[in-house]
């Protein structure tokens, strides 16, 4: 029997959180016997193409699109201008053509259309295209735990609609006793028969860390798009507490603009055992070794945070009203797992005291929460294509 081929589409606009998600997935569908094709409709790090390939995983760059501002509003092209429609056809043709070519059983697109609803001008065609195949493949959406937007009742019927017309499945990334998809989204019920909360999707922690970050404070930034203030914040935090005499290893991420890192690089040259670097490749290692994390709420970060049973401090981003971080970040205090500083009142000096709360108590406890999503998405997508060849 040939293998099974899978399509996966994945945009991201600001961040990089939505591709990691994406890239989990197709590795653990990689795992399992699916030849894979994951088409980034952001800029894709080369890195992560090239562990992509290495794990049996074909990365697909679409013509990259990214968002002008935190609305969210006006995409960008690859060389920062607004997208036309000239731009809308050639990407779109660059889609279907590379889904086309994939020939899969099975079609995941992230998000929609619970989310990115200015990409319809491609995303319909490639659902169209999909339903009218002979053979008709799966076709799944791929959802994280909390849904932003979509506020208003004609915005969430057009995502049920879509839902109960294309989509076989929704695979919501979540633990449901953590936070549930009709916490954000309650008319899931009329779609309840399609959806499945698979658990968090995290990256497996490092059966052998080494010694990588051992007993540092390790401060990430995500994609670093809006993460300058958290990490200037950190290394003022850094002499007025206890972990001063600890290394201090500020991860900007690869979206912070130069002039600030530049700047934040400044900063921390003035004091010794702060080390600033834009990513690395060995950051669970650096999260299973640290004394402490200090982060935002993404949900990667603060997947592989917990995965690697650090004590954590976290900042939820909130410009431009997004709440998503937020939530996220108080259900998971509710469970003892981190300690939680909203943005609005970011400073050294509160950052330190978080750090000091966080450090008086125990570790996080092992096993709160259900971290075996990627695997068990494989498993539910490898079972619906067997239902289906039946």
């Amino acid at each position: 029997m040939n293998a099974p081929r899978a399509f996966v589409y994945v945009q991201h606009l600001l961040g990089i959180g939505h591709l990691q998600r994406a890239a989990v997935l197709s590795r653990a569908l990689a795992a399992r016997g699916f030849d894979v094709t994951l088409a980034s409709g952001g800029r894709m790090p080369p890195a992560m193409a090239r562990d992509l390939a290495s794990s049996g995983v074909q990365p697909l760059q679409l013509p990259p699109a990214s968002a002008a501002d935190l609305t969210f509003k006006v995409l960008h092209d690859e060389r920062g201008r607004p997208v036309d429609a000239a731009w809308k056809e050639r990407r779109k043709a660059a889609l279907l053509e590379g889904f086309r070519a994939a020939g899969a059983q099975l079609l995941m697109i992230e998000l929609f259309p619970f989310g990115r609803r200015q990409m319809r001008f491609e995303l319909l065609p490639l659902l169209e295209a999909a339903a009218s195949a002979a053979p008709r493949p799966a076709i799944v959406c791929s959802v994280r735990d909390i849904l932003g937007g979509l506020k208003s009742p004609e915005r969430r019927e057009e995502a049920l609609a879509l839902a109960e017309r294309y989509f076989d499945r929704v695979l919501v990334h979540a633990d449901e006793k953590v936070v549930a998809f009709e916490r954000t989204f309650p008319e899931a019920r009329r779609i309840a028969a399609r959806v499945v909360h698979t658990g968090y999707v995290a990256a497996a922690a490092p059966a052998a860390p080494g010694e990588a970050g051992r007993n540092e404070v390790v401060v990430s930034a995500g994609g670093g798009a809006v993460g300058a203030r958290l990490l200037e914040a950190a290394i003022g935090a850094r002499a007025l507490g206890s972990l001063r005499g600890c290394t201090w290893r500020l991860l900007a991420g690869d979206n912070l603009p130069e002039e600030d890192f530049r700047r934040l690089g400044a900063l921390a040259a003035r004091e010794r055992g702060v080390v600033l670097e834009r990513s690395r490749a060995d950051f669970t290692a650096l999260l299973a070794n640290c004394a402490l994390s200090v982060s935002q709420a993404g949900y990667n970060t603060l997947l592989e945070t917990v995965s690697a049973g650090a004590r954590a401090v976290v900042v939820p981003f909130s410009g431009g009203h997004e709440t998503e971080q937020a939530l996220r970040a108080r259900c998971f205090a509710e469970r003892g797992l981190l300690e939680v500083l909203d943005e609005a009142a970011l400073s050294a000096q509160a950052l330190a005291a978080a750090i000091e709360r966080s450090l008086a108590r125990a570790r996080p406890p092992r096993g709160a929460i259900d971290l075996d999503g990627a695997r068990r998405s494989a498993e539910l997508l490898v079972a619906l294509i067997e239902e289906r060849r039946r």
